[in-house]
């Protein structure tokens, strides 16, 4: 019962009439990491607090002078003794030894506009990941693997590219699960997505990160479907210090970084800093890479009743990529002994024998937020973050053509790449017998560049007639760039009161405003003298050669103007603007603990489309559509005894749909006149178990998610002749109402048997599947209903009974790490994925006679690594090393694939599935190891 009183405390209201306040920090007296969540009493008392993610903790005191106890679970218990000094003390650095008899549990507190759950508290299924695991485990790989050992959580490299992962919670993908960093929204605001190759150096920075699964306790207005990830970064106020590590890895992988830490001056001043660089060749044929990472806080402390803190974090990069997903039958034919190649990329070629590709990212997204504490009294406090995010950069691939065969289509050279020197030979006028013999001079409109070798468009344009160039031989391969920048600003405040000593409420603001710039540029002509453009109805037939390099050093100076880079094939600006308002009551005493939330938003949402639309007319820029959403969710936990606890939630979402959904024409600003929004219910309960060496996690939930939106287009036979499709007209349906229903159970449990063995293990099982076919009617290009036979044409997606996509459905994982020797640690994990469909896109379920998901083969991955810290010369605290090495049995596995072929009688298969499917395998055996010099 002491443990969970003292959790109970910190809820608590103090008394009015405390005679000062004590300060300090705490931390491991072995790693001297900060220990988060430690209690903190007033000796002989029941007045105590609970120390921050830093470690640092204030507490109001009734005495002049005493005693304060700490304890933390797997800790031996300490005190300290405190003399107020004018109403104040600090005892400075209290330093905790740890209990080998206990388990190491972790338990989290914040302030602000950070909502983290609170172990036997806060009723949502929760799991933490502290720092030091990240430090360790992660290594060289993609920062949401870390996340990969959590219940129904299923993180991919994806294409294996840099930061090119992706993850997905209880079958959700980012854009129906939200991701925070210290409270603050880095979803994409007009998609929903989350880049990671945006956020790689968040890895570097991170105190932990939290993982809310389902519906979650988060007050913000997000619609936190499958789940929210929190990531919180370290604080500007960390204890004075810092630490320079490297780290080595396979396919000359290689990182720098380098921290330091002020502490807390007397003036009230504290800085954090931190760079690094990684770069390597990439473990996928063609996917090398260079990237930073930096990362400001300031804090200042100016009284008891203020502290600012202002933080900077970035991460510019650029990476070439694997985007597109090869056949198993490339793969095979580019192997070896009837083995795939999965290495294998299609996306790039040797360019004068050096790396080139025609698939890459390039992106610098910095987040800079101004954080202001206000305690208003002993009851009542305001939080309060301003944050902006420029992002600049986009992806990079190829345009035009060579006898209508785009880059990906041209014959490959024997090695699978992309002819890159034979596209230059070609569009510089060269013979290239493989690619159609030689090019002939432009012949097309604007007569100053007859016979010069013109690039242009993959398509012919809508404004101008030049049919000879688009189609004939003239038309070339270009590199280009597709931009994909933003302006983003936001603010959070939250007003937090203790009603009384049980009873907390918050109310707050969230408000934001997100202007996206979309537009291609040129990065290479390839050898051509010059490009024509001709998609922009205001200035048709520019002839450009203006080139742009996709280079990690041209995103750094995010405020350079955009409005006099040359822009070809498409531009058009999305404007959404965000106002939102979220309020929470939540009770807690020792037994029972609760809260009801609820938010109200508005989402506008504009488009101005500046190359399909003269600038004299007014519907270049579009209205506003404006649509309401909001949630309301509540939860309740019951303590049985110190050891049990129970609880269930349960919550409602009324979800606006994506931009794409209200303006479904990329090359119009029309609004679709049917939009509803999504409606999202979640169920969940749940159990826990705790003693002094073991904890147990037990969840079960059920998800349903209706009236989602998709679009299909498809040719229709308007005239009934099925045999002549010269005759049929292109027709568009918006499909409304489809509907998922996530069904799923979770265990997860922790178990110190002694101080040198330790278990780990969780296993999760979901029923993700569409409920009901949907219907709608096609359209033609000028939005008129399409009339077959004199009936409207309709659309129907047979998706009843359909198992969802993209993740695994049975996920289990079992670790255990054994401490050798004082400093020496192995530890390794097994984990294993089932029932793993492919990537359906529900557009393609458009007849009754539909095979359904295709289920890949199940794989498991073994993981070691081993730690070893000694201490290094009397001025220094510890040289830490690191050795980790993933796929320890080189397990040859698919981890995706993007398409739903089922094997026909006669069919070539790999491992029971169909060769023509395209998928990406995930790694082979990988290693890395580092060393961290701690001061």
């Amino acid at each position: 019962m002491k443990k969970l009183l003292l959790i109970m405390l910190f809820l608590s209201t103090f008394a009015s009439f405390s005679q000062g306040k004590v300060t300090g920090k705490i931390i491991d007296a072995q790693s001297g990491q900060p220990l988060s969540g430690a209690n903190v009493v007033e000796t002989g008392t029941s007045n105590g607090t609970i120390a921050d993610f830093d470690g640092n903790f204030t507490i109001n005191v009734k005495s002049n002078s005493g005693t304060l106890t700490f304890s933390f679970v797997g800790f031996l218990e300490t005190t300290a003794s405190y003399t107020l000094n004018n109403g104040i003390a600090n005892v400075g650095q209290i330093s905790m030894t740890t209990d080998t008899d206990a388990l190491e549990e972790v338990v989290i507190t914040a302030s602000g506009v950070v909502d983290i759950a609170k172990d036997r508290e806060t009723p949502v299924a929760v799991s933490t990941i502290r720092s030091e695991e990240i430090q360790e485990k992660l290594g060289s790989q993609e920062f949401p693997e870390i996340l990969n050992n959590t219940p129904s959580i299923y993180a991919t490299k994806q294409g294996g590219g840099f930061g090119d992962a992706r993850i997905n919670i209880r079958g959700f993908d980012t854009q129906n699960s939200a991701v925070l960093i210290n409270g603050i929204p880095v979803n994409d605001m007009e998609n929903g997505i989350v880049y990671w190759s945006n956020w790689a150096g968040l890895s570097d920075v991170a105190s932990a990160i939290q993982v809310q699964r389902g519906l979650g306790s988060s007050k913000l207005t997000v619609s936190s479907v499958g789940g929210t990830i929190n990531v919180i970064t370290r604080s500007a106020d960390r204890q004075e210090g810092g630490f320079f590590s490297g780290t080595v890895g396979n396919n000359n992988y290689i990182k720098n970084v380098a921290s330091y830490s002020t502490g807390l001056s007397e003036n009230g001043w504290s800085g954090s800093f931190l760079f690094s660089r990684t770069e390597g060749d990439g473990y996928v044929d063609g996917t090398e890479f260079e990237a930073y990472n930096y990362y400001i806080g300031v804090g200042y402390k100016p009284n008891d009743s203020h502290s600012f803190e202002f933080t900077l974090t970035g991460a510019p990069q650029q990476h070439n990529q694997r985007g597109f997903a090869p056949a198993i039958s490339d793969y095979i034919q580019y192997g070896s002994n009837g083995e795939p190649r999965i290495k294998y990329n299609s996306d790039w070629g040797l360019r004068n024998g050096r790396e080139f590709t025609f698939a890459g990212n390039f992106y610098h997204k910095p987040l800079a937020s101004l954080n202001w504490e206000w305690d208003l009294s002993e009851n009542s406090k305001i939080s309060t973050s301003a944050y902006a995010s420029f992002g600049r950069g986009g992806s990079v691939g190829s345009i035009g053509r060579i006898n209508r065969n785009q880059s990906f289509a041209l014959p490959k050279t024997e090695n699978g790449l992309v002819p890159v020197d034979a596209i230059i030979a070609y569009n510089s006028g060269g013979f290239v017998p493989e690619l159609g013999g030689v090019r002939f001079g432009y012949s097309g409109g604007g007569g100053a560049f007859q016979g010069q070798f013109v690039n242009g468009n993959n398509s012919s344009s809508q404004f101008v007639s030049d049919s000879g160039f688009i189609n004939g031989r003239q038309n070339g391969i270009s590199q280009r760039s597709s931009v994909n920048s933003h302006n983003w600003y936001g603010l959070i405040s939250n007003f937090e009161t203790n009603l009384n000593e049980n009873l907390t409420m918050d109310f707050g603001i969230d408000l934001r405003s997100y202007t996206g710039f979309h537009y291609r540029r040129l990065v290479d002509l390839l050898g051509a003298d010059v490009y024509v453009d001709s998609d922009n109805i205001n200035n048709p037939y520019r002839f450009l050669t203006e080139t742009y390099e996709p280079t990690v050093g041209n995103t750094f100076n995010v405020f350079k103007s955009i409005d006099d880079e040359e822009k070809i094939d498409y531009y058009n600006d999305g404007n959404v603007s965000w106002l939102g308002a979220f309020g929470q009551l939540e009770y807690s005493n020792e037994t029972i603990s609760g809260f009801v939330q609820g938010a109200i938003s508005n989402q506008g949402f504009q488009r101005v489309d500046y190359f399909n639309y003269l600038d004299s007319d007014p519907e270049q820029e579009s209205k506003t559509e404006n649509i309401l959403g909001g949630n309301i969710k509540g939860g309740v936990n019951f303590n049985i005894d110190e050891k049990n606890n129970i609880f269930a939630n349960a919550g409602y979402y009324s979800k606006q749909p994506l931009f794409d959904a209200v303006f479904p024409s990329f090359v119009s600003n029309e609004i679709n006149e049917n939009l509803v929004n999504e409606k999202i219910i979640g169920t969940e309960i749940g159990y826990g178990f705790r003693t002094r060496g073991f904890r147990a996690n037990l969840n079960l939930y059920r998800t349903s998610w209706d009236d989602r939106f998709s679009t299909i287009s498809q040719n229709i036979d308007v005239n009934g002749t099925p045999e002549d499709s010269n005759d049929d007209i292109r027709g568009t349906a918006n499909i409304q109402g489809i509907k998922q229903v996530h069904m799923g159970a979770e265990f997860d449990f922790t178990a110190r048997i002694n101080d040198v063995l330790s278990f780990n293990g969780m296993v999760s099982y979901g029923d993700w599947r569409y409920d009901g076919n949907v219907s709608a009617a096609f359209f033609d290009e000028s939005n008129q209903p399409i009339l077959e036979n004199g009936q409207p044409s309709v659309g129907t997606l047979y998706l009843d009974d359909i198992k969802v996509g993209d993740a695994a459905q049975f996920t289990a994982s079992l670790g255990t790490s054994v401490n050798i020797l004082k400093n020496l640690k192995v530890d390794a994990n097994y984990r294993f994925a089932d029932k793993l469909y492919a990537e359906i896109n529900a557009e393609d379920f458009d007849t009754p006679d539909n095979n359904g998901s295709l289920e890949l083969p199940s794989f498991g991955l073994l993981d070691a690594g081993l730690s070893f810290s000694v201490p290094f010369m009397e001025r220094y605290k510890t040289l830490d090393f690191r050795l980790n090495i993933n796929n320890v049995l080189d397990k040859t596995y698919i981890s995706e694939s993007d398409t739903n072929f089922f094997a026909q009688p006669g069919d070539p298969t790999y491992d029971g599935i169909a060769t023509s499917n395209r998928v990406f395998f995930g790694f082979g055996t990988t290693w890395n190891a580092s060393v961290r010099l701690n001061f």
